[in-house]
């Protein structure tokens, strides 16, 4: 199954997808929109031009698993994508996925204006490969 991932932020979005072998996740680009509904616009067209079959939205909870304000936006992008695509839309708990995002460009030594081009586009890898670990664990793969 094709699943899209996104890292939303409120100036920049990062969008990955996998194959649909859901073996592997990779970056597709960052949406520098802040705009729900231009936002929402945008990733329907990616979702149409690569024939994804479910999105999975980054949920930024607080360290203590409450839902704050940047979740409830999710939620809200989350049920804008379902209405719009039609297509299930799940959210994943993605604390710290930023953190882990620098350290991998830390390790490439991906750094400067580069670094901050790329690092939601990063997270969003990083949280679809969560997703299709806690797929592939549960037995729901469908490839």
């Amino acid at each position: 199954m094709v699943i899209l991932s996104v890292d939303y932020g409120d100036q920049r979005t990062g969008i990955a997808v996998c194959d649909p072998s859901e073996t592997l996740a990779s970056a597709v680009t960052v949406i520098h929109e802040s705009y729900q509904p231009k936002l929402a616009q945008e990733i329907g067209h990616i979702v149409s031009e690569r024939g994804v079959e479910m999105i999975v939205i980054g949920l930024p909870k607080n360290m203590d698993a409450t839902i704050g304000p940047r979740a409830r936006k999710c939620l809200d992008l989350a049920e804008v994508l379902r209405e719009q695509t039609g297509l299930p839309v799940e959210t994943w708990d993605e604390r710290l996925t930023t953190v882990m995002a620098y350290q991998s460009l830390d390790a490439s030594e991906t750094f400067g204006k580069k670094r901050r081009g790329i690092v939601d586009a990063v997270s969003a890898v990083i949280i679809l490969e969560d997703y299709m670990k806690h797929r592939k664990n549960a037995g729901q793969l469908n490839g």
